[in-house]
């Protein structure tokens, strides 16, 4: 299993086991989506800050951007397998046409 399904599954055994005081993850699925949403905008703002200005702090800025973004899909019932799903759908298909298409 690579580390995003092993993430993953971590993930999903935190939140079904509803520990949100002993959690993060747990925490964060109490809080409810707009709160985990939010994380993902934070996450987000991070990322770019570090490639403009800290690129040394890129990967840990996008580690924790897909963390979060995890739990999102987590939260909204989807997982990798939906992104990875989305990602060979659009496979072979012009960005601008994909986007056109929406």
């Amino acid at each position: 299993m690579d580390p995003l399904d092993r993430l993953q599954a971590t993930i999903l055994a935190r939140r079904d086991a509803g520990d949100a005081d002993g959690s993060y993850v747990a925490s964060l699925f109490a809080k409810g989506r707009a709160k985990i949403a939010q994380k993902v905008g934070e996450e987000a703002t991070e990322t770019v800050i570090a490639a403009l200005a800290e690129p040394d702090k890129l990967a840990s800025e996008a580690a924790d951007l897909v963390f979060h973004l995890l739990v999102l899909l987590a939260d909204a019932g989807l997982g990798l397998d939906d992104v990875r799903a989305e990602l060979s759908r659009r496979e072979g298909v012009s960005g601008h046409a994909e986007k056109a298409a929406r």
